[in-house]
């Protein structure tokens, strides 16, 4: 069997081309995940940014977010970056009305902390976990971690703030790695879902 792990992209809403491409580039098979059918064939998944709310509600229309909750309770390995940290979330501070998330990490989030989308900004970020320096993190109307529960490690801060965090299988950042042509995070989550096949 090859170790070439399939990685699916949540493909409702978002910057899906960007991730299938960064995976694709830390040897993965990458493709987008529309429907549970699709969602059924992946050994891990990428929840990528966009709007959190809209996210939520093209769950529950497509019929994911029960199959999603389901597989991410199971240990399907699982990254989340921006919106996709938000999906991530056991508790959001701020919620819109019917908002919903498909769980996964013990923390609580704040939507659109780093402000509006022209306070969006760049910044080096140190993640643990990641050799070679820091890497390049895209903040876009940007959440952060507000706390974290026992069992979720922090793997990095920036102004005072958590913005990429674990908890076993799951992974999330507040930033974008996959606009920044670096791949050395979607190469950890790979080896991630490598490790569980």
């Amino acid at each position: 069997m090859s170790n070439t792990p399939v990685i699916g992209v949540l493909a409702l809403q978002g910057d899906v081309r960007e991730h299938l491409i960064a995976l694709a580039a830390a040897d993965a098979v990458a493709r987008p995940v529309r429907r549970p059918e699709e969602l059924a064939e992946v050994d891990g998944l990428v929840l990528p940014g966009g709007e959190s709310t809209t996210i939520s509600k093209l769950a529950v229309l497509f019929g994911l977010m029960e199959p999603l909750r389901e597989r991410i309770a199971a240990g399907m390995p699982v990254y989340g970056t921006c919106a996709g940290l938000i999906m991530l979330a056991d508790k959001i501070l701020d919620p819109r009305s019917g908002q919903e998330t498909f769980g996964g990490i013990d923390m609580i989030v704040r939507r659109n902390a780093f402000g509006r989308q022209n306070e969006s900004f760049e910044a080096a970020v140190a993640v643990e976990g990641i050799e070679d320096g820091p890497v390049e993190g895209v903040f876009i109307r940007a959440p952060w971690v507000e706390s974290v529960g026992a069992r979720t490690e922090v793997l990095a801060e920036h102004g005072g703030h958590i913005v990429a965090v674990r908890q076993g299988n799951a992974l999330a950042t507040s930033f974008h790695p996959e606009l920044t042509g670096d791949h050395r995070i979607h190469r950890l989550f790979v080896d991630m879902v490598r490790a569980e096949r």
